[in-house]
């Protein structure tokens, strides 16, 4: 009779060659060889370097191209009033919703990647949370642009936007949508920004001892507020880090929900939907994954950072922009069939003019990108092209774009009343806000990965080998 025991000596080597197989097989979160010093010397020479890469004034100088195009529009645009957008009488919402939506998603990455992903202790989030968190705040602030700049006077009308005692006793609209926008970005911003600088607080300090310019030391030393690095101040970090991520986690859910509300509570069709809410918090994870895909791809490749963004990140990521793209597809699925199911007529020809008016190539371009370029997703060759993933990120944030064109212009341009249809056309200067934002977000972009740490060193230092031997240690 054969041994048993000696079956289950020769079984052990074959299950340690597949999971040996399995683990060679799924990249690592930090490549091999880095330690402490390594880490920190790759990360702060970035910003502590005295020679600019060409590369960087280039993109800059784009990018500050467009910026002053956006002084130019908003100039003309305080002179002239609204009427300089292709606004109509059915559309009084376009391109400035439009936007708004769109640069309140591509933000909803960055709070997702550094709060939910931190609580469940997803070690993959070290290498772009620090960038995805400034994309969250350059992001916001070019969305917060529309709203008030839609009120044609902001200097006569925005601050009734705000709820603060006054004289008159006058209190804003509180039904009225705008306010919840302005309540749900606010909010956003402020926690945003504090989970961002919070997590900056080691990292100043770090720059601060190593810099070489007494105007840098200054700089990071008021920034880093006096860390010394003790127990301490290590103690009362991570308590207020932990905090300020549970606050930030409903966030996701509830800004980009407050945003569909816009839309949902109204009584016009193709908006009158009570799937919008988890519907629009998809649209936006997945469209601000796109945007960090976007932007890491070019830093990691300009920069030398694949040892820290590496194939993990990537191959994470793209999982999922293809579970959230998959739920964008299923509401794109529920619309259609809601309006058929619904058997109103005013929902049924909303959909039909989607399918087949003016719009429709708009419609049948966002379903080519959301609904069926996403399946891409699922090989795993396309995981690994990073040319061919850079190109889909941007083709995802066009869909993302054409995706809320369609949901506002085509719900609106068809009025209930056949007499006040009217075809929507941008002119120039809703291009040129648009081009204009980007510069916005791009200008800023720029100067924080030139002069702050696009990547968390102290974070980064954690998953090191060196730090899991100091821990089993």
């Amino acid at each position: 009779m054969a041994d048993p025991m000696q079956h289950s000596h020769h079984a052990a080597p074959a299950g340690d060659g597949a999971l040996a197989a399995l683990r060679a097989r799924t990249p690592e979160v930090i490549a091999p060889g880095h330690t402490f010093e390594s880490v920190t010397d790759s990360i702060s020479h970035i910003v502590l370097t005295k020679r600019t890469p060409i590369g960087w004034f280039i993109g800059f100088a784009f990018a500050f191209l467009l910026l002053m195009l956006l002084n130019v529009t908003v100039a003309k645009l305080l002179m002239e009033g609204i009427g300089i957008w292709g606004n109509n009488v059915p559309v009084g919402w376009a391109f400035d919703i439009i936007n708004f939506v769109w640069w309140i998603g591509i933000g909803h990455a960055g709070t997702l990647i550094s709060a939910i992903l931190l609580l469940f202790r997803q070690q993959w989030r070290t290498s772009i949370n620090r960038f995805a968190e400034a994309m969250t705040l350059f992001a916001v602030a070019c969305a917060a642009m529309f709203p008030l700049l839609h009120t044609g006077r902001p200097w006569l009308a925005v601050y009734w936007l705000f709820p603060y005692p006054n004289s008159m006793g006058l209190w804003p609209q509180f039904r009225s949508p705008l306010i919840w926008d302005v309540f749900a970005v606010s909010t956003y911003g402020t926690v945003s920004a504090l989970f961002w600088f919070t997590g900056l607080v080691p990292d100043m300090a770090t720059l601060r001892d190593r810099a070489e310019s007494k105007v840098a030391k200054k700089i990071f030393g008021a920034a880093a507020l006096g860390w010394r690095g003790s127990a301490r101040h290590w103690h009362r970090y991570e308590m207020a880090y932990l905090l300020l991520a549970g606050i930030s986690t409903p966030l996701v859910l509830s800004v980009h929900s407050v945003v569909s509300f816009d839309f949902a509570v109204s009584v016009l069709p193709g908006w009158h939907a009570t799937i919008f809410p988890p519907y629009f918090v998809a649209g936006a994870i997945y469209s601000g994954f796109a945007m960090v895909m976007t932007l890491a791809i070019p830093l990691r490749s300009v920069y030398g950072l694949d040892g820290f963004i590496t194939m993990r990140h990537i191959h994470n990521m793209t999982k999922v922009m293809l579970v959230t793209g998959m739920i964008v597809a299923y509401g794109y699925f529920n619309e259609a069939f809601f309006s058929w199911y619904a058997g109103n007529e005013y929902e049924g020809y909303m959909m039909l003019n989607r399918m087949e008016g003016p719009y429709a190539v708009f419609y049948w371009s966002l379903i080519a990108i959301n609904a069926v370029m996403i399946q891409l997703f699922w090989f795993r060759s396309v995981r690994d092209n990073i040319a061919l993933l850079f190109v889909l990120s941007l083709l995802v944030n066009v869909g993302m774009w054409l995706e809320r064109f369609v949901i506002i212009v085509t719900s609106l341009h068809r009025d209930f009343l056949p007499s006040s249809w009217d075809i929507y056309m941008p002119t120039r200067w809703d291009f040129a806000m648009f081009a204009g934002t980007m510069g916005l977000f791009l200008s800023l972009f720029f100067l924080f990965i030139r002069f702050l740490p696009a990547i968390a060193i102290f974070e980064m230092r954690t998953i090191t080998p060196e730090a899991k031997l100091k821990h089993h240690g």
